[in-house]
């Protein structure tokens, strides 16, 4: 069992657990199992920010997770950080459609320091690059937006991420780019949900972004998706860090339009001896629904099960009209709800006023002699 402990803590990270600074980060489950590093040779390595490769270690190199090393890259190498080992790393492979059998690079070496002087020289050189190449893209008078700059290990290569909503003929771009920065120039364009991966945060749900710790496919998200949720169409709670429509909300979609195929339709109307009822809001958790004598806005609402909406409507097939919407025949109290003022950004402000405490009355005569008697408030003095 000596051979598995090489995989346990190190420095800020813990068996299967990756570091944290590391974005879409895999826990390896699998750490524990007996022979798992042997199942295959292909390693997952990271880079800056979200950039993943998988490397086949042809030279059987003892490797674990956290392990910096230099990779073959076009040209020259590149360094990066192992990530996952083992047979999981055949399922990620899977899952970025990637075949073992294709051309795959190879690991060279665990990263010496002679690597690592060139890699720190590179990256410090990132954050003047940006800055200087969003000034030549603004000077070209390009539409784009270059949002991160990445180097490569050994300096030879600089891969330049750009976000555009139309197509950018960047040719001229890549010509001053290279000329001024003296290394192999790399275009890739990214959506706006890819940046904010790539930047990290943290949600309005207090956990990290998706995008940053596990998303890797965007599937498109549309307004309709918060409607069948009864979500507020409110453009700020609907978007995200990058602008765009949420991707939470296609989680629980297929869930909420499945529950509503066992509600009436939203089109029927419910008719009583009184009035006629319209559809105002559905609570899918609570299985209930709320009609209006309105059409248009809420008036004299009445909150009533699915089961109760079915049979008033099976009584209105029927030509018979029930007394009232609930279940005894009772008529509910007609409830007033002022729409604007759920979203008033001064909803929180009226506080509830504290009580004065009264102190105790039994105190020590040495504390109460150096204290002046205080004046009765002003409302005791106006009832006495």
């Amino acid at each position: 069992m000596s051979e598995y402990k090489t995989n346990g803590c190190d420095g800020i990270s813990c068996r299967g657990c990756g570091r944290q600074d590391k974005k879409l980060n895999v826990y390896d489950w699998l750490v524990d199992v007996p022979g798992n590093i042997d199942e295959t040779d292909f390693v997952e390595v990271q880079f800056k920010n979200t950039r993943k490769g998988y490397y086949l270690n042809s030279n059987k190199i003892p490797l674990q997770k956290d392990d910096v090393v230099a990779v073959e890259a076009s040209p020259g190498h590149d360094i990066g950080t192992v990530t996952l080992t083992g047979s999981l790393v055949l399922l990620q492979m899977k899952k970025a459609r990637i075949k073992s059998d294709a051309e795959v690079r190879r690991v060279y070496r665990k990263a010496r320091e002679v690597d690592m002087e060139k890699y720190r020289e590179a990256k410090a050189k990132e954050q003047d690059t940006m800055i200087r190449s969003r000034q030549i893209a603004k000077d070209l008078g390009l539409e784009m937006k270059i949002g991160d700059v990445e180097y490569q290990g050994d300096g030879n290569k600089a891969i330049f991420y750009y976000i555009a909503d139309g197509r950018v003929d960047f040719r001229q771009l890549i010509k001053v780019l290279a000329d001024v920065f003296k290394v192999r120039i790399e275009m890739k364009q990214i959506g706006a949900r890819q940046e904010a991966g790539r930047i990290g945060g943290i949600g309005p749900c207090g956990r990290e972004l998706c995008c940053a710790t596990w998303m890797t496919s965007f599937i498109s998200v549309s307004t309709s998706a918060a409607r069948f949720q009864d979500i507020s169409m409110n453009p700020q709670k609907l978007a995200g860090q990058c602008a765009k429509l949420k991707c939470c909300m296609n989680y629980e979609v297929d869930t909420y339009v499945e529950a509503m195929k066992r509600f009436p339709a939203r089109d029927i109307t419910l008719e009583t001896l009184d009035n006629t009822y319209y559809h105002f809001k559905s609570d899918i958790l609570k299985r209930e629904i709320t009609y209006s004598t309105d059409k248009s806005f809420a008036a004299n609402l009445v909150t009533i099960s699915t089961r109760r909406a079915f049979d008033v409507i099976n009584l209105n097939k029927k030509g018979v009209k029930p007394e009232s919407l609930l279940e005894d025949g009772s008529h509910s109290e007609p409830q007033r709800i002022d729409l604007l003022d759920q979203d008033s950004v001064t909803r929180f402000d009226n506080a509830k006023k504290k009580k004065k405490k009264k102190k105790p009355a039994n105190r020590g005569a040495a504390g109460n002699q150096n204290r002046e008697p205080k004046r009765p408030a002003a409302n005791n003095e106006k009832q006495g």
